[in-house]
């Protein structure tokens, strides 16, 4: 599978002013293709290809005194540039035939100048390299320092250099990983776990073990306040105004940055010691309306769930979503009776058919790892779920079934 490695930069003045200029052409080149698109639309002709783009706004483009600047950076990063605009175009029109998976996007819009957030991206063509005193060579840029905080474990097809809304610069490598290799490093285990993941605590498992929420957020909220009034009393458009924006989203990524590390840490723990994980499907858009908004967002649930799904792929674990109107906290792990809904503020509860004295969030948990399939006996030795036939209606089964798969 690819993944994507990413390492702080650090260009000089000279080579900040060079990525500058590219992220500025790349730019100019998608809403030059965008406008493109648009013009022939409203004309009623024809898209036209992607070829015809590329010899109009790069080629011929060069020739010309309002274009001539394009010609100072590498070409390679023009054509990702107009590839870029050719998948927006593509997803969006998935999106409106329903065949493109995840919520729907609409039409590519203009990229903005002001926009504090830009990328270039250079492939095998644009003849990059790593040099051997651990810099970054990048055609018509030059070779930038990089912070290496691991080795690369295969030879990157791409990268792509970014700067975010604080000003930092990140190289962000694809790399093809190599699946028994990924599979051999993860110690062999046969246990599995459910987690139930909610705002008292980050996440309760089924074993018992109670993770608690950082709140990264709220424990850095009074110092975004400040920061936040600090940027409002500047005038508009001032220098001032720019150093105090360029604090605000430095305050803003520090939090960003502890969150991911604490996902990725609790993540790879969690999958190192447990064959299969079980979450609940969570819908965490509809929990972002309620006023559990800002919690919500502080846990970074979707984020994290993300993570343990594509780590359990590449370090072949078991990974399995149940369906989120299951109802985990109503149903006995005992035995089994429904005992009807309850507030969120009934944190314990008795059975009314056995007698035992329930954790809601513990119960749950070992109801999520049961819906699962991930079942474990009375000793709570694992038992590996029976394969199941594919079910007609499934992706991939038209016809007839094509496999097995888990429940």
């Amino acid at each position: 599978m690819q993944l994507r490695y990413s390492f702080r930069l650090y260009p000089n003045p000279v080579q900040q002013a060079a990525l500058a200029r590219a992220f500025g052409c790349a730019r100019v080149v998608f809403n030059d293709a965008v406008r493109a698109r648009e013009e022939a639309r409203e004309a009623g002709r024809p898209f036209p290809t992607a070829g015809q783009l590329s010899r109009s706004l790069i080629t011929e483009a060069k020739r010309t005194t309002g274009r001539s600047w394009l010609a100072e950076v590498s070409a390679v990063v023009l054509q990702q540039s107009l590839r870029d605009a050719e998948t927006a175009y593509r997803n969006f029109f998935a999106s409106l035939k329903d065949t493109r998976k995840g919520p729907k996007l609409g039409a590519p819009r203009f990229k903005s100048r002001k926009d504090h957030r830009q990328s270039v991206r250079f492939t095998a063509n644009a003849r990059w390299k790593i040099t051997d005193a651990g810099r970054l060579d990048l055609p018509k840029i030059g070779a930038v320092q990089v912070k290496w905080s691991r080795t690369l474990p295969t030879t990157p097809s791409s990268v792509a250099v970014i700067k975010d809304a604080a000003g930092r610069f990140f190289a962000s490598f694809v790399i093809d990983t190599d699946p028994t290799a990924d599979q051999a490093r993860m110690p062999q285990t046969e246990n599995t776990i459910g987690i139930d993941l909610g705002l008292t605590h980050f996440a309760v498992l089924s074993d018992g073990t109670k993770i608690d929420s950082p709140r990264f957020l709220r424990r850095a909220e009074k110092k975004l306040k400040k920061a936040q009034r600090e940027l409002s009393r500047k005038q508009k458009g001032s220098k001032n105004r720019a150093k105090a924006r360029l604090k605000v989203a430095r305050a803003h990524a520090k939090v960003a940055d502890a969150r991911r590390e604490f996902h990725h840490q609790l993540s790879t723990k969690l999958i190192s010691e447990n064959q299969g994980i079980a979450v609940e499907d969570l819908s965490v858009a509809g929990l972002a309306r309620t006023r559990l908004a800002k919690s919500v967002h502080d846990a970074g649930w979707t984020s994290f769930v993300n993570m343990l799904e594509y780590k359990t792929e590449r370090y072949g674990r078991t990974f399995i979503k149940i369906d989120r109107f299951a109802p985990t906290s109503q149903v006995c792990s005992t035995c089994g009776v429904k005992d009807g809904p309850k507030p969120l503020s009934v944190r314990e509860w008795t059975c009314t058919a056995c007698g035992t004295i329930h954790d809601r969030d513990h119960n749950a948990a070992i109801n999520i790892e049961t819906a699962a399939g991930l079942a474990v006996t009375a000793c709570r030795a694992p038992v590996r779920p029976e394969p199941v036939l594919a079910q007609r209606e499934e992706t991939g089964s038209h016809g007839f079934p094509t496999g097995n798969r888990a429940a």
